[in-house]
């Protein structure tokens, strides 16, 4: 049975208030018709119950799998992010989605417990999407950007392209305080600190989708450029003593991907995943202050070839099987240079060439064992061998197993209960293995650490999901992890002297509450109007590796939350909402300082007219709170253990409100 014919068979049902025992409930068009959406991406976040993860940036292909197929299909790319793909979507081209919660057999979940599936419909003949937008800054800068995404079908092959032109501006910088003190409370230095950043986007995509032997073939191709500059003034009293940072960085990516599906008999199919992706990056942090000049340049190049390859078989509408395996290459190479008062400093790993070969076998198993309960059961082997040369001279090869169970029971049409259990393994992040400069105005500049191998982790998943109303659902998910080889922040010692680096501390755990809400208002006299929000929770424990005391994992954020209210009036040919996203913390626990930063709430007011289906105006109010950004830095005089603190500093910006305008028009 084809992924397309099991979803046909799990999805019929005409409206979302008549929800799918089996898991798969379908939402039509006409569900999303009073918020007036302009793409697919604008449809799935009035979903009931889901929450959109475009997937992770990591090497190969299994792990980057997002939580949305494309007509029972995930896309053939990875440098274009599934949000994109979504946003070139016309909600006009959208026939229905479709929800899968728990697993059903016949549909690939990617390792995710709920999916959304964009079913489009069958179109023919040339259509056009053009839509310029600006922006003004609280500064009075000017940002802004055009798209252009046009699409056609000529017999049996269609045809895709996209150019994006954007600038847009970076609100972890802005105008504020910025005070050092010294252990006594006394003041060393008082400044007033007035910061830009703005980035460029350049991105061109083009794909083409075409019948071959018998199969289908897909080949998806992209190019992006984007370049960023930040400039930090520091003003002291005297201006002599001005400290500036001037940050620049450049990088490009472009990649072309394969995907090839073919049925094998009424019952199997074989999907081939081809990819290759080359990028370079290019970053250069001046810093100028008296007596303390500083420059830090980053030079990487790297590149993967992923092969991939999955064989399905549902030999009962009951029962799906599937195995494949998948190999990637990956290289890439850093080049840094430091010098500080003139002085030229060798960083540990500076110059480093890693690689990595890896394979990956997998097989999963989802079994309908009941019209009210779905079992599945998987297992992955990856094994790699990662070197390095240049500063560190190594290679060691990794194994490990990754099973994972779940267990889905609907015991009714409103009521579902998961339990996953799933070992994790982590993949290295590259940019560990070489020197980096965090900012050089506060003298951080951090090691390479090539010496790393995964975190891992066991991870067991409750979640009860209750719909309501129709549209709405509740999800209440607990999880638990028991954490080994954690990757945190460790010293580094060096004839040059201590480095903060990332490094393995040993063992830990983690728990999470995650609360997601979807409320129609429509039973409390609001029509037309959509409530959601998510919100978790995070409490981590590990053992500091200088102090030997417990702490939670740096970096980890307490909570995570946003909330969203949206209003069609169709009256109007209009829409109207708020967004609100909680604000944030982030600690690293440094061997010789602590950093404790804080991204305040954040809020938009939105509102839409679209006087035709195919153009649309929209006005937003962002960043309305003026929410700001606050770096506190605790620094002592050698490791925390066995020194005092030496000084505090601390930086309280703001980044001002900003006003968009957008027109999108359709054509064909």
């Amino acid at each position: 049975m084809s992924l397309g014919l099991a979803l046909a068979l799990t999805a019929a049902v005409p409206a979302a208030s008549a929800p799918a025992v089996q898991g798969v409930a379908s939402y039509p068009a006409s569900f999303f018709a009073p918020s007036q959406p302009n793409t697919a991406l604008d449809m799935l976040a009035k979903l009931p119950g889901f929450t959109f993860d475009a997937g992770a940036t990591v090497r190969g292909f299994g792990g980057a799998a997002g939580n949305v197929l494309v007509d029972g299909e995930r896309p053939a790319s990875k440098g274009d992010g599934l949000d994109e793909i979504l946003r070139r979507i016309p909600a006009s081209s959208v026939l229905r989605i479709d929800v899968i919660r728990g697993g059903a057999p016949g549909i690939d979940m990617q390792g995710k417990t709920v999916l959304a599936n964009v079913i489009k419909r069958q179109e023919t003949g040339p259509k056009l999407t053009i839509a310029a937008a600006g922006q003004r800054a609280y500064d009075a800068r000017l940002g802004g950007g055009l798209r252009l995404e046009g699409s056609d079908q000529v017999g049996p092959t269609s045809y895709e392209a996209s150019l994006f032109l954007g600038k847009g501006f970076d609100d972890g910088t802005g105008d504020g305080s910025r005070v050092e003190r010294d252990a006594s409370g006394a003041v060393i230095l008082n400044a007033a600190e007035k910061g830009d950043g703005d980035a460029l986007t350049y991105k061109a995509t083009g794909a083409v989708e075409t019948p071959v032997l018998g199969g289908k073939l897909r080949i998806d191709s992209n190019l992006t450029l984007s370049p960023y500059d930040s400039l930090v003034d520091d003003r002291v009293a005297i201006a002599a003593d001005d400290q500036i940072e001037h940050f620049h960085q450049e990088q490009a990516t472009g990649e072309i991907g394969l995907r090839y599906d073919h049925a094998i008999g009424p019952a199997a199919s074989i999907e081939t995943y081809l990819l290759q992706q080359l990028g370079k990056f290019r970053s250069f942090d001046d810093f100028f202050a008296p007596g303390a000049d500083a420059d830090f340049n980053l030079r990487k190049d790297g590149g993967e070839s992923i092969a991939r390859t999955t064989l399905k078989y549902a030999p009962a509408r009951s029962l799906a099987l599937e195995g494949g395996l998948e190999g990637d290459f990956n290289w890439v190479q850093t080049h840094t240079t430091y010098v500080q008062a003139g002085v030229p400093i060798l960083l540990p790993a500076a110059d480093v060439r890693v690689t990595e070969a890896r394979g990956e076998a997998f097989g999963a198993a989802t079994w309908r064992a009941r019209p009210t309960l779905t079992l599945e059961a998987g297992l992955r082997l990856e094994a790699s061998t990662i070197a390095s040369t240049g500063d560190v001279v190594q290679s060691k090869t990794l194994i490990y197993p990754k099973p994972r169970a779940v267990v889905t029971w609907s015991p009714d049409g409103s009521d579902q209960v998961r339990v996953r259990l799933e070992r994790e393994v982590d993949q290295l992040n590259f940019d560990d293995f070489a020197a980096s400069a965090a900012s050089l105005s506060t003298g951080t500049v951090h090691a390479g650490n090539p010496n790393l191998i995964p975190g891992q982790d066991w991870v067991i998943e409750a979640a009860y999901d209750r719909r309501f109303w129709g549209a709405g659902d509740a999800t209440v998910t607990l999880r638990h992890y028991r954490l080994s080889d954690v990757i945190d922040r460790v010293p580094v010692y060096d004839p040059a002297g201590a480095f903060d680096a990332p490094g393995n501390i040993g063992g830990g755990s983690k728990d999470e509450v995650a609360v997601a809400l979807t409320l129609p208002t429509d039973k409390v006299s609001v029509s037309n109007g959509v409530l959601s929000g998510n919100w978790t929770w995070r409490w981590s424990r590990v053992r500091d590796p200088t102090t030997g005391e417990f702490r939670p994992i740096s970096g980890l954020r307490h909570i995570d939350a946003e909330a969203h209210f949206i209003q069609g009036l169709p009256r109007w040919k209009s829409t109207w909402g708020v967004d609100v996203y909680h604000e944030w913390r982030e600690v690293y626990y440094r061997f010789d300082e602590i950093d404790n930063n804080r991204l305040k709430t954040y809020v938009t007011l939105f509102a839409e007219y679209k006087p035709h289906p195919d153009l649309s105006f929209r006005v937003e109010l962002d960043n309305a709170t003026a929410r700001g950004f606050k770096l506190e830095r605790e620094v002592y005089n050698g490791p925390r253990n066995i020194s005092g603190l030496d000084y505090t500093d601390v930086r309280d910006l703001e980044f001002g409100r900003l006003l968009y305008f957008r027109i999108r028009k359709t054509f064909g």
